[in-house]
């Protein structure tokens, strides 16, 4: 809250929310500058999924994107709402002012060729082999090629209430009902409507079974245990959510192969975007490749003509 009023925006702790669907409170309300209203959710204690449904879906039906913070790689949140994950710091740090690194639930969208050069394995052959095509995947900002710089919650605090950043849901190949919420850039998320349409985030889904919990009454230990080898420590019966594993992302057809520039007319405009995201350059900058005869940066300022592959095959 104190980044948002440091930064000029309307912030407030423990703020109700009224509107269609009935009342609910938000750790954090903040408000930017065209209105836009981002409720975070600090949960560091477990909550069931119903519960973390049912808040959001409140929340949005209010006017207010939810964003749960989390320092738990097995809370509920991850991956059914809109989330990110920090470290887990002492209360004296987080009072002084320290940063809070996002370790997850935010990405960056990576596009690339499926060849032998590339870094990146095939989306679509299990890791193995290279199939020539233009994937597209989020990743974690660590894992981009070249790497991202870090993002602090202070960070998506600040534009996610300005509009840069944005949530949004990546279905799974396998299973449509299921998939990823993750904060992205952005122009990140304006390619990828381009080239897998709309973003919409989930309803509640109703098969979802809430975790059990339990509870063993035992007598309370008084005795010191300083010094002590043997220990016994609780682990968390749930399984861990955040994996940091690929979304499944998306694969475009092969190119056609062309020796004129009017051979570019079959391209759509989805493969377009997804060249141009790939080679980092502008659509009107592509042509047909002087090698494999695919489409390529062909034009403008130092552009290179080929893909790497096929210079590197001319070297």
């Amino acid at each position: 809250m104190a980044t948002a009023l440091r930064h000029g925006f309307d912030a407030t702790a423990e703020s109700p929310v009224r509107g269609v669907g009935g009342r609910s409170v938000a750790d954090a309300l903040v408000t930017g500058p065209d209105g836009t209203r981002i409720g975070r959710e600090i949960q560091y204690y477990p909550l069931s999924p119903s519960g973390v449904y049912r808040r959001s879906l409140k929340a949005r039906d209010n006017g207010v994107m939810p964003l749960w913070v989390t320092k738990n790689d097995r809370a509920a949140p991850i991956d059914r709402a809109p989330w990110a994950r920090v470290d887990d710091m002492p209360w004296r740090e987080i009072a002084d002012g320290k940063e809070m690194l996002i370790r997850g639930g935010f990405r960056y969208l990576q596009t690339w060729r499926c060849v032998p050069s590339s870094v990146r394995h095939c989306l679509d052959n299990g890791g193995v082999g290279h199939c020539g095509r233009i994937h597209a995947d989020w990743s974690l900002p660590a894992l981009c090629e070249p790497p991202k710089p870090p993002v602090h919650v202070e960070d998506l605090i600040i534009t996610s209430a300005t509009g840069q950043a944005l949530a949004v849901f990546v279905p799974s190949r396998n299973n449509p009902r299921s998939g990823c919420h993750m904060w992205v850039p952005v122009d990140d998320c304006g390619t990828w409507k381009e080239m897998a349409g709309p973003t919409l985030l989930p309803r509640t889904p109703s098969e979802e079974q809430d975790d059990a919990v339990t509870f063993t009454e035992e007598e309370l230990d008084r005795s010191c245990t300083a010094r002590k080898e043997t220990m016994a420590y609780r682990s968390d019966p749930r399984p861990v959510r955040d994996l940091g594993q690929p979304t499944g992302g998306l694969t475009l057809p092969l190119l056609p192969r062309s020796s004129s520039a009017e051979g570019l007319n079959v391209v759509t405009d989805v493969e377009r975007t997804a060249v141009a995201a790939a080679l980092g350059c502008f659509p009107w900058e592509l042509g047909p490749c002087i090698g494999c005869g695919q489409v390529s940066r062909r034009y403008g300022r130092n552009a290179p003509m080929a893909w790497p592959s096929c210079r590197e095959a001319r070297r």
